[in-house]
């Protein structure tokens, strides 16, 4: 797992895992295994998928073209509100992109270290 900074702000972190080190063969596999960590953390709260290369080209907008699709899972872990400020960071998403022989998972840090450690394991995982 590497950790960056994207465009010198946002905490994200990224796992790149090569089709060939993984037993799921799709984007859509790897979404609905990490919906079914959603679902069996009793914590997390599905919401959505969202296919953002499908929306990204129905927009005329631009998409690198080594990257064959792109798709996220949404997802809350809504443990407290203790502030307004709080729904900036809120819901939170993981990205699973599809660059032909590799897949590129990467999520943004979570505020809170237990649901922080939860993702990186469903993310080792995959």
């Amino acid at each position: 797992m590497e950790q960056s900074l994207f465009h010198d702000k946002y905490p994200v972190f990224s796992k790149t895992i090569a089709k060939t080190d993984t037993q799921h063969k799709d984007v859509d596999a790897i979404l609905t295994y990490l919906e079914d960590c959603i679902r069996d953390n009793p914590k997390a709260a599905l919401i959505a998928r969202f296919d953002h290369v499908a929306h990204t080209r129905s927009i005329d907008g631009e998409v690198a073209p080594d990257i064959l699709e792109a798709k996220h899972v949404i997802f809350c872990f809504g443990m407290k509100l203790p502030v307004p400020e709080a729904m900036a960071v809120r819901p939170r998403s993981i990205g699973v992109t599809d660059m032909g022989d590799r897949f590129v998972v990467s999520f943004m840090e979570v505020p809170n270290p237990q649901a922080q450690q939860w993702i990186t394991e469903w993310v080792e995982a995959i």
